[in-house]
Order: C-alpha cells, then sequence, then structure tokens
C-alpha cells in the first residue's frame, strides 16, 4: 500500500471514529446517564439496567463456578473412595497406574486449571463492557451527602435511618416520618462510606455519628467476611478515632485507638497515637475531658436556615380547622371562554405574597407526557454566578426545557396557562417551559425566581424581568419536597397534577421579597415539576423555573427583609399557616393589612351561586 493510500485509510477511519463520537454525544439518554446521576431520581432509575446486567454477568459466573465445583467434588469423591477402601491393593498394575498418574498428572490439571480464571475472566470483561454506564465515585459522593441532608434538614436519627426507618428524634420525642412498606437497614461498610465523604470534608459533626453506626454494625458481625465490604472495623475505628481527636475529644480519640491495636497491634502509626493522646490528657489540666460540643456547619450560609428547615419538617400538613376566612376555593374561569366549560379548581393558599393553588391542572396523562419528553434532554440544573451557569451544591435536580413545538399537547397546555393567568407565555414574552426532576434528597435553597440585581444576566435577554411563577406538580412523593415560603411563614405540599401560582413582581416592577421561597429536600419519592414564568414585555417576562439570584449570596435580598426577621418572633408552624401576631405587627408598621394563614382539609366551592363542598 502507498502513501497516499496509508493516509486515505487513516483519514477514512478517523472519520468513523468522528462519526461515532458524534453520534454518542448527540444521544441524550446516554448522555444523561453518564452525567451526575444522584441529581435526578430517573437518573438513579435509569442504573438499575446496568445493574441488571451485572446481575446476568454474576448468574452465568456462578453457573460456571458451580459446575466446576461439581466437577471438583467428583474428583475429590472418586479418589477419597480409594483412600478409605482399605482393602485397596497398590499391588494391582492398575490401580498403581492410575495413583501414579493422578500425582504426576490429574492433581497439576486440578491444581493449574484455567476453568476458575477462564470464569473469572468473563467476569471482568462484562463488567468493564458496562463500566461507562455506572455512576461515578462523584454520585456516591453525592448520594451521601443527600443522606446528610436529610439527616439535617428532618432532625433524622442515624440509627433509625442504618435501620431503615426514618424517625426525628428531638430529646426524648420520636416522630416517625415515614413509614417504608419494606425495611432496608444499611451495612457497617454502607455507614463507614458516608461517614467516610463527612470525613474527607472536614466535617466530622456528620462524620462522627456515621463511623460510630459504621463501628457498631462491623463489631456485631466481626469475623464474617463479605466479599463486597470496602472497609472493616479497623478502618471504621481507625476515622472515628480521629474524627473524635479533631473534634476535640480525646479520651474518646484515645478508647477507640487502644481498641484498634487490639485487633491490629503491629500498627506503628495507632501506637503512637496513643502515646500522643495518652500525653495530651496528662499535660491537660483535666484529665477527665467532657465531651467536645461539635457545632453543625453552616455549609451554605444560610441567614434563613433554621425557618427553612422548620417549614419543611411539617412535611406540608394541612391544619385541623378552617379559620381563616380570607382563604376560600372556588372554580376559576378568569373570564375566559377557553374555561368556562371546565374551569380549574382554585384554592388560595396565602394572600401576602398571594399564592394559589390550582387542582388537577394537568391529568395523569399530560403529566405522564411532559415528563416522558422530557427525561433524555435532563441536565443538572444551574444556577448564574457572575457571567457563567454552574451547578451548585443547594439546588440538586436535572433540569429540561420544552418548546412548544415539541409536541401538540404543549400547544394546549400553554393556552389553558395563558388563559388562566391573562399572561403571555409566548417567547419572546415567555421563556420555555421547564421541567425538573429532583435527585436523591433533591432540594434548592431559599431563592428568589426574580432577579434582584441589575447586573443579572436575566437583563440581558431583552425580556425584563420575571413576573410571575407557575409551577406543575408533575408526580407525588410519598415525604418531603414541599414548597416552603420563608418570610411568608408557609410551606406547600407537592400535589400531583396541581399547579402552583404566585407573582415575583409588584405592579411597579419591585421584586417582591415575601416570595422568597425554597424546595424543601424530597425525602422519600420521585418529584417531578414543571414550571413557566410568564408576563409581558417592558418589564413583565416570563421564564422557567430557576432563580438568577440567591438569597444567601444577595446583599440586598438581606438588607430587605433584616429588619422584618429581627422583630417577628418566628415559632414551628403548621404548613399553611403563619404566626399571625407578628407578621400582622410588621404589616401595621408598613401601612399594609395583615394576610391570614392557610386553606383548610374541606374547602368550599361557589358552584352557580350555590356552595358545595370539594376537594
Amino acid at each position: 500500500m502507498g502513501p497516499v493510500a496509508r493516509l486515505a485509510a487513516l483519514l477514512a477511519a478517523l472519520l468513523a471514529v468522528l462519526a461515532v463520537l458524534a453520534l454518542r454525544a448527540g444521544d441524550p439518554a446516554r448522555a444523561a446517564a453518564r452525567d451526575d446521576t444522584f441529581s435526578a431520581l430517573t437518573s438513579v432509575a435509569r442504573a438499575l439496567a446496568p445493574e441488571r446486567r451485572l446481575l446476568g454477568l454474576l448468574r452465568s459466573y456462578l453457573r460456571g463456578e458451580e459446575a466446576r465445583l461439581r466437577d471438583l467434588t467428583r474428583f475429590y469423591d472418586k479418589v477419597l473412595s480409594l483412600h478409605e477402601d482399605s482393602a485397596t491393593p497398590v499391588s494391582n498394575p492398575l490401580l498403581a497406574f492410575t495413583l501414579i498418574k493422578r500425582l504426576q498428572s490429574d492433581w497439576k490439571n486440578v491444581v493449574h486449571s484455567l476453568e476458575a480464571s477462564e470464569n473469572i475472566r468473563a467476569l471482568k470483561d462484562g463488567y468493564e463492557k458496562v463500566e461507562q454506564d455506572l455512576p461515578a465515585f462523584e454520585d456516591l459522593e453525592g448520594a451521601a451527602r443527600a443522606l446528610m441532608r436529610l439527616q439535617d434538614v428532618y432532625m433524622l436519627n442515624v440509627k433509625g435511618l442504618a435501620r431503615g426507618v426514618f424517625q426525628r428524634v428531638t430529646g426524648s420525642a420520636v416522630t416517625d416520618l415515614y413509614s417504608p412498606r419494606r425495611l432496608f437497614s444499611l451495612t457497617g461498610d454502607d455507614c463507614f462510606h458516608v461517614g467516610k465523604v463527612a470525613y474527607d470534608m472536614g466535617d466530622y459533626y456528620h462524620a462522627i455519628p456515621w463511623l460510630e453506626e459504621a463501628v457498631s454494625l462491623f463489631r456485631g458481625s466481626y469475623g464474617e467476611w463479605k466479599t463486597e465490604d470496602e472497609a472493616s472495623l479497623e478502618d471504621a475505628l481507625d476515622h472515628l478515632a480521629f474524627a473524635y481527636f479533631q473534634a476535640g475529644n480525646v479520651s474518646c480519640a484515645l478508647s477507640l485507638s487502644r481498641e484498634f491495636l487490639l485487633y491490629s497491634p503491629d500498627n506503628k502509626r495507632m501506637a503512637r497515637n496513643v502515646l500522643k493522646y495518652e500525653k495530651l490528657l496528662a499535660e491537660g489540666p483535666n484529665p477527665a475531658v467532657a465531651e467536645a460540643v461539635i457545632q453543625r456547619p453552616n455549609v451554605p450560609h444560610l441567614q434563613t436556615r433554621d425557618t427553612y428547615e422548620g417549614l419543611c419538617q411539617t412535611l406540608g400538613s394541612q391544619p385541623t380547622h378552617y379559620q381563616i376566612p380570607s382563604l376560600y376555593c372556588s372554580y376559576e374561569t378568569s373570564s375566559s371562554p377557553y374555561l368556562l366549560l371546565q374551569p380549574i379548581r382554585k384554592e388560595v393558599i396565602h394572600l401576602e405574597p398571594y399564592v394559589v393553588l390550582y387542582h388537577d391542572f394537568v391529568s395523569d396523562a399530560e403529566a405522564q407526557k411532559i415528563r416522558g419528553l422530557a427525561e433524555p434532554w435532563l441536565q443538572r440544573s444551574v444556577v448564574a454566578s457572575g457571567e457563567k451557569q454552574l451547578p451548585v451544591e443547594y439546588r440538586i435536580s436535572k433540569s429540561a426545557w420544552l418548546k412548544d413545538t415539541v409536541d401538540p399537547m404543549l400547544v394546549t397546555l400553554d393556552h389553558r396557562i395563558a388563559a388562566l393567568t391573562g399572561l403571555d407565555v409566548q417567547p419572546p414574552y415567555a421563556e420555555y417551559l421547564q421541567v425538573v426532576n429532583y435527585g436523591i434528597g433533591g432540594h434548592y435553597e431559599p431563592h428568589f425566581d426574580h432577579a434582584t440585581s441589575p447586573t443579572s444576566p436575566l437583563y440581558r435577554m431583552k425580556s425584563g424581568n420575571r413576573v410571575a411563577t407557575f409551577m406543575i406538580y408533575l408526580s407525588s412523593v410519598e415525604a418531603g419536597g414541599a414548597t416552603a415560603f420563608i418570610y411568608g411563614n408557609f410551606s406547600v405540599p407537592v400535589v400531583k397534577n396541581a399547579a402552583l401560582f404566585w407573582w415575583n413582581l409588584h405592579r411597579s416592577g419591585e421584586g417582591d421579597g415575601d416570595t422568597l421561597h425554597a424546595g424543601c429536600p424530597v425525602l422519600v419519592g420521585d418529584k417531578w415539576g414543571k414550571a413557566c414564568l410568564s408576563g409581558h414585555r417592558n418589564g413583565w417576562p416570563t421564564s422557567g423555573y430557576t432563580s438568577m439570584d440567591r438569597n444567601s449570596a444577595d446583599p440586598a435580598a438581606h438588607a430587605l427583609k433584616t429588619k422584618m426577621v429581627a422583630e417577628r418572633s418566628w415559632r414551628s408552624p403548621v404548613a399553611f399557616q403563619r404566626s399571625q401576631k407578628p407578621k400582622a405587627r410588621v404589616r401595621e408598621e408598613k401601612g399594609e393589612q395583615a394576610s391570614g394563614g392557610g386553606p383548610s382539609q374541606h374547602c368550599l366551592f361557589l358552584v352557580n351561586g350555590r356552595q358545595g363542598r370539594g376537594l
């Protein structure tokens, strides 16, 4: 082959490789499978497929090994029977021959058999083919951080989580937040990995309880070997001892280090640590050092963290009595011919900010269709950071943007939203519809949907600020996932197929500071949401459900509410209820009428001037 021919062949091969890469890059489902599995439950569910393939490979391996072991057992029984028969004469030339043959040939073949290595090689080859579709180590870290997030926000007991139960423990009171149909407990190795993630971050507040549980479980099963485990009792004791030392509890560090040496007495590093801890305690003014109080790290630096978590802990439960007449339910047509024959069930949740829940806004079929359209295009949700769009720990989800040209059903849905709200939801007056799927412990910490800074990239879109949020719940969850309004002091649970609506801007175009809200972590369930923010041109735009600015990092937002937070004596709220007296005092100072709490379990609907019980 000449130089020209070789060059042509090389170019052809290069083009073929590029074509394959382009094809793979253009496959959104394949790309989504490789990217941030932990950040969307649909990606986590997709990870079941490669594990099923691995199960098939392991089943083939086990069958091969079972056949090999059956054959080895046959050989063993044959030879053993000859040794057990005392009448076996070596003088028989046939028996003598087979004895020599076994020792010279058969045993060599048994010991050096390639069947075992061929079986394990087939298993390893199969794993390597599946490996590209498996979650990355970053997903393991993200899933571990999610468990810590749920532990914090819902005040979950680590021992309970390890047993598979979701319990909030406050003092002597134990509250069951969720009772799974089937208990699934964690192993010592599972707990160790969660604690190790916190340990590596220098977060000993979370590392210690998880490592303590790992030590406890490893102690109970000491001596048992599990092929899949990466850690051991010694590993857990090692990390827990140093975590206690870093947290200031030298006596616990010493006790755990001494226990470690019982299992591994030749470990020189641990022996040096024991001497160091003993010296520190001897030099200390009080050898009986009390346990150090480990403060929980405020990683996101949220000034409203206690309020946010208190609202999430209500899990969106409703009050037992309907006491506030200014909140009501009705059938809504918005004077639109489009809705006259099929009005929407409207529930006024709150007045300031004005928040409305529209029940059964979409059907089950529509919700499923939207999820199906979005799923192949889901990517890690981002927020604006200066000129860049970045994934952040305070927003864990995946999202996709859908044009109404994707499916006629989306056009119908846009018409329904426009008829109900009176807003133009078509570009350029609106952004495309955004579909969000939350991940393990998926959440979105307190934020505004509207831009609070004139430098926000939103203003470069030439559509003005975001005027309103229209958020549709496309699925139900078993626990958690409520939408919490921080300064409004109420939370709204996930109601499947319902739509939550509120205004982000006042008529003046200024942002409404009371709309600071958060998506509480999903405790159990697969939460999907579809949202659009819509409005007219000249400062009344629309957008997908994404925050361009975040309260915790926004000095303007903080200044807006510092005085109100200082004057409000917040108490642990029930969902849809707010602390009435403190809020009334603040509203009187602002010259505004105080608004009430939330809806009851039994709302009244007005039908042709008559009252009928609904919901």
